[in-house]
């Protein structure tokens, strides 16, 4: 009986002892991309850290695929923004990728990282990220999205109903196995199919859509086969949009998910508001001589 306590007692405390560990978050920047304001990885990363901070967390934010391949052992969850197609800095490590994802690690992939190539590579990324950007069947229209509603899930904890400008990805290639939720949805609108028929601009199948006003998830979460999980986030082309409470909540939400993490009822803690100072901070580039911020601060409702 004493013997019984005694390894009852030793096993509450290995799971409390697991329970306090703090989760690893690895957070990979790619290079720089688009211009001032635009595809700021490392810079919107760094938000994300700062807005993850807290002492169940731990996060480390690198540019590139890291050089230290203990960065990748010891993540939870791996966070990858980054341009996407033949520029993915995911696919020359693929298979490193899928061996830690197998192991139950998270993945988020934001913005230009859903989409790799076509072909096999986008076949296995699919599977790990639950859908992808598939060229001649996805599109990449800048647009206004109004999400009106939100699913009850543990990501959309504290998130209240929002809209914001963006370069909102939709009619995503989805995975047919496991679970994939749709955590932001919206109807989009005629002007998104202005553009002619091209690889990422327009095809058939997603004018129809559209013109039946179909709603087009643009972010989502993933239950992995080998339950995992995966969130992809299509949002993020501008960087000012990291202002905006709801997005940041919602994007740190989905991280601390992917990692196997509680979140409480009303969703992440996020201790200030995000001034407009701290959006110019970490950027990849200098303000081009144009450069209006009032307009900017005006758009988003953000101060100095």
């Amino acid at each position: 009986m004493l013997r019984f306590v005694i390894l009852t007692a030793l096993l509450m405390a290995v799971g409390i002892a697991d329970a306090a560990q703090p989760r690893n978050v690895l957070m990979i920047a790619g290079a720089r991309s688009h211009g001032y304001g635009a595809h700021e990885h490392y810079a919107g990363l760094k938000i994300l850290e700062e807005a993850m901070a807290d002492e169940d967390t731990h996060v480390d934010v690198v540019r590139g695929w890291p050089k230290k391949d203990s960065l990748i052992a010891e993540a939870d969850t791996i966070v990858i923004y980054c341009d996407g197609g033949k520029r993915h800095l995911a696919i020359a490590e693929m298979d490193r990728l899928e061996q830690k994802l197998a192991e139950g690690c998270g993945l988020v992939c934001l913005h230009y990282a859903v989409e790799t190539v076509p072909g096999e590579m986008g076949e296995r990324f699919r599977k790990l990220l639950g859908g992808h950007f598939e060229v001649n069947y996805s599109v990449n229209p800048h647009w206004i999205a109004e999400f009106t509603a939100l699913p009850d899930h543990s990501i959309t904890r504290g998130v209240k109903p929002f809209q914001a400008n963006d370069e909102w990805y939709f009619n995503m290639r989805f995975a047919s196995d496991g679970k994939v939720t749709p955590i932001l949805s919206a109807i989009a609108p005629a002007e998104t199919m202005r553009r002619s028929d091209g690889p990422h601009s327009g095809n058939p199948d997603v004018r129809k859509k559209v013109a039946a006003g179909d709603l087009q998830t643009v972010a989502w979460a993933y239950e992995r086969p080998d339950s995992g999980r995966s969130f992809g986030f299509t949002g993020g082309h501008y960087h000012w949009n990291w202002a905006n409470q709801d997005i940041l909540r919602l994007v740190t939400n989905a991280i601390r998910w992917t990692a196997v993490q509680s979140i409480p009822d009303d969703g992440s803690k996020l201790e200030t508001a995000i001034e407009f100072s701290g959006l110019l901070e970490n950027q990849d580039f200098d303000p081009p001589p144009n450069f209006n911020p009032d307009a900017i601060k005006t758009e988003l409702g953000i101060g100095s």
